[in-house]
């Protein structure tokens, strides 16, 4: 199907008579509903708020097309040229802050997200959190870029600071951290609640 002149110009008096795009694409044959709207639009046809607006409406237009330019509006004087223009309603967003780089690690620190939670020393057995303290001490202290599928990912200091770390030790099966880290991550329930208590 293309569109002809003839077929143009009997879209054109259909849409201006208030017709709906699906009813002139019956009319019109060969060609879907969205065909016709695609068409009103390359040809610039105003949209309708009712039937007998419309056609009022493309008469206007008609009219003012051809009536010849008005000369363009006098230009603002001195004083007025001078008054600063008005700021736009909206101002676009700034653009979120890029995480920092640690030179030392190269280890991606998001800027002002909270620390991930970390257990308090009451939720952890003193047994743990002295296996933690040997651990730590000879851990491999890797950067994020460093670590691996086999390495412990627990993460140690401030990530704000050049002073953070990754554990780095070997993984226990099946977990994220080494063995002593299973042990502080990973607690059964009622030892945490009578810990509590």
């Amino acid at each position: 199907m293309s569109w002809t002149d003839e077929r143009v110009e009997l879209l054109k008096k259909m849409w201006g008579e208030g017709q709906s795009a699906s009813q002139i694409a019956k009319e019109l044959g060969g060609v879907t509903r969205n065909a016709v709207i695609g068409k009103v639009h390359r040809l610039g046809l105003s949209n309708r708020a009712t039937s007998a607006s419309a056609a009022d409406a493309s008469k206007t237009e008609a009219k003012a097309k051809a009536a010849p330019k008005k000369e363009a509006a006098p230009k603002p004087k001195p004083k007025e040229a001078a008054a600063p223009a008005p700021e736009p309603a909206a101002a676009a967003p700034a653009p979120a802050p890029r995480p920092a780089v640690s030179s030392a690690r190269k280890a991606i620190i998001p800027a002002g997200q909270p620390l991930p939670p970390q257990p308090s020393a009451n939720e952890i057995s003193p047994e743990a959190l002295a296996k933690v303290n040997e651990v730590e001490k000879k851990s491999k202290k890797l950067g994020l870029l460093e670590l691996t599928e086999r390495t412990c990912k627990w993460p140690v200091g401030d990530p704000a600071t050049e002073d953070f770390w990754f554990c780095g030790l070997p993984v226990q099966a099946g977990k994220p951290y080494c063995e002593a880290h299973v042990g502080v991550a990973f607690q059964p329930m009622s030892s945490r609640r009578d810990r509590r208590r």
